[in-house]
């Protein structure tokens, strides 16, 4: 086992070449200035944090002072760094992860995305009892898997606290894609409050986060781009469901530094390269709440990985990772100058970045900030209308149609009312399928010609369904003889062609989820034998969130998966903010509209108002966690155990 120096403070040209030597490297090595020092794969030890070498690993874990953007902080600690050192495993080999705990509460260790035997998992209270204060628990699994991943705490809000790091395993066999060097970008989310503090703050107030709410300067723009009437009606309906449509993001940049590697922006952490080198940057959104959008202007980057899984190389100027998501791209800097990778928080509160530079020092202009976006009809009709799903109706108009009297539904196929009562006097001619049960405030009405329509004003509508409308279901699925959707086909009302909020598409190339493409097929080709339907379900104001409306400590016991069956989860995301789902022990293909070729992923992000859908093949006995990755929504009930038997 090889260890680098540990250092938390950026590294100066002395403290690089200190760290080559402590790993047996020559100058030129610790700089990195040529490729020479890399092997024929191109993988580099050289990491701000430290690095540790497998197979056997030896991990100890504290709290103690270190400074954190200028000022000093108390983060927990792996082997005196915050985050975490690299971890370096190889394809093939059996680990052995020794674990001390010198905090003075337990904690755990979760090796996310890894496949491994679930009592090596590290989740408290599902596959194991946690690391006692004062005591070494030993990881032993064997490495049956590449790619970049992470690993973090799985105890309370220690991940919060820099209880986190990088883990990338080298493959056994050489990868199609070829590189000259490689940087790991962890991204994290630090506070100088305590997490327990933050989350009573949530819990106290909605939005207690954001300070960029709507101004009445904000109001009167709004009226002169859309009238005083439609203004003012989104503003009363926002003002109705007790929520902000530029609720983005729960915990944000007015408490939330954003780090690189652990580093601040001022701190300007330097990725070094020769002009000429192919460059594998393997970015890691090792983050408690915060969504990225990564960049790196004037340099196109080539998508070559998602979650650890190799995918089919998808060139683009940006693209928005999740939390607990990670990214491999390969850049390719022509030119002997600086560049800066650029992560700007979601809701545009802030961004990390680091410099791609040729010498260290160097560092390139910031890009311009982009202004806050408001959520529109997709996040307001899930969250606050009861589950309305506007997808596949692009440009509809419905202002005005509140209790929608007099109105026709004829020619309007496959349309699911589920929810909807009291509609006197409608014509349901050549309706097939619909179901009207519940339907409310709806008399008379008449949809003959609704193509091209806009929903702004509907009110008294709670509980619609609108994602098979007019027959699109129809259109885009494949039904199976089991009556269930073919494997592979997109699942009506997914928006995989869309970013998420925020993002202008004219703008620039942005990776979306429908340009994942698996680099080969997933060897279970089964159609699934079962679909499981969850909806995502939150209260914004109170603070709880759940799945199907309960929260964990609500349920009464485990999703049950049968030993080796292939089924479809299918999430409904009845809320207005993003969700990052990790599925722990399996992998989730996403079913993206690729065919065969549909990517594996460990961690599904679903938008506001969104359905999706992943394959599972239940291969993994034993108990699963599976839980929204926004720290403090598994932390308020959005969290689950899956049992395979």
């Amino acid at each position: 086992m090889a260890r680098s120096s540990i250092i938390s403070r950026p590294l100066s040209r002395r403290q690089v070449l200190k760290g080559g030597a402590a790993l047996g490297l020559g100058s030129a090595a610790a700089m990195g200035l040529t490729p020479a020092w890399a092997n024929p794969w191109g993988r580099t030890n050289v990491y701000a944090q430290g690095v540790e070498e497998g197979p056997e690993v030896s991990l100890a874990i504290r709290r103690e002072s270190l400074p954190i953007d200028g000022q000093e902080a108390q983060p927990i600690t792996i082997n005196g760094t915050s985050p975490g050192p690299l971890i370096r495993l190889k394809e093939g080999q059996d680990a052995v992860l020794r674990v001390t705990n010198l905090l003075d509460e337990p904690t755990s260790i979760h090796w996310h995305g890894l496949i491994l035997p679930p009592e090596m998992d590290g989740v408290p209270g599902v596959s194991f009892a946690g690391i006692a204060p004062g005591e070494t628990f030993t990881y032993r699994f064997p490495v049956r898997q590449n790619g970049t991943y992470w690993y973090h705490s799985h105890s309370g809000m220690q991940e919060q606290l820099g209880h986190a790091g990088p883990l990338i395993i080298d493959a056994a066999e050489r990868e199609p894609i070829r590189y000259d060097r490689e940087h790991v970008l962890l991204l994290t989310d630090w506070t100088f409050e305590d997490p327990m503090s933050v989350f009573r703050n949530l819990k106290t107030m909605e939005g207690y986060y954001n300070f960029q709410e709507r101004t009445i300067a904000d109001f009167f723009a709004d009226v002169r781009n859309n009238g005083f009437a439609q203004t003012a009606e989104m503003r009363g309906m926002w003002a109705q469901m007790r929520m902000s449509s530029r609720d983005i993001a729960d915990v944000t940049g007015s408490t939330y530094t954003y780090l690189l590697n652990g580093h601040s922006p001022q701190e300007n952490w330097n990725a070094l390269f020769k002009a000429g080198e192919r460059i594998r940057l393997r970015v890691i959104n090792g983050s408690a709440m915060s969504f990225f959008d990564v960049r790196i202007p004037g340099l196109k980057m080539t998508v070559v990985a998602a979650d650890g899984q190799p995918v089919q190389p998808v060139p683009v100027d940006e693209f928005r990772i999740g939390v607990a998501e990670t990214y491999d791209v390969l850049v390719s800097p022509e030119d002997d100058r600086a560049y800066t990778i650029f992560a700007e928080a979601m809701d545009r509160s802030g961004y990390a970045r680091a410099t791609l530079a040729p010498r260290e020092g160097m560092q390139a202009e910031i890009p311009e900030r982009r202004q806050i976006a408001d959520r529109g009809m997709e996040a307001m009709g899930a969250h606050g209308m009861g589950g309305m799903d506007h997808s596949n109706m692009a440009g509809m108009d419905h202002s005005g149609m509140s209790n929608m009297q007099g109105m026709d539904h004829s020619n309007m196929s496959g349309m699911d009312h589920s929810g909807m009562s009291n509609m006197q006097g409608m014509d349901h001619s050549n309706m097939s399928g619909m179901d009207h049960s519940g339907m409310s405030n709806m008399e008379g009405m008449d949809h003959s010609s609704m193509a091209g329509m806009d929903h702004s004003g509907m009110s008294n509508m709670q509980g619609m369904d609108h994602s098979t409308m007019g027959g699109m279901a129809a259109e885009q699925a494949k039904i199976g003889a089991n009556g269930l959707l073919l494997a592979g086909e997109a699942q009506p009302g997914s928006r995989y062609n869309q970013a998420g909020i925020g993002i202008d598409p004219d703008e620039r190339r942005v990776l979306v989820y429908q340009d994942l493409k698996a680099f080969t097929p997933w060897p279970d080709r089964r159609e699934p034998g079962r679909e499981l339907e969850l909806h995502l379900t939150g209260n914004m104001e109170r603070y709880m969130w759940s799945f199907d409306g309960k929260k964990f400590s609500e349920v009464t016991g485990p999703i049950h998966f049968e030993k080796d069956e292939r089924l479809r989860l299918i999430l409904i995301n009845d809320t207005m903010m993003e969700h990052p789902i990790h599925l722990h022990g399996m992998w989730m293909e996403l079913e993206n509209g690729q065919g065969e070729l549909i990517p594996r992923k460990h961690t599904l992000n679903v938008k506001p108002g969104e359905r999706v859908s992943a394959l599972i093949t239940a291969d993994a006995e034993g108990s699963w966690a599976f839980h929204c990755h926004l720290l403090y929504h598994m932390d308020a009930g959005m969290f689950r155990v899956v049992q395979v038997s």
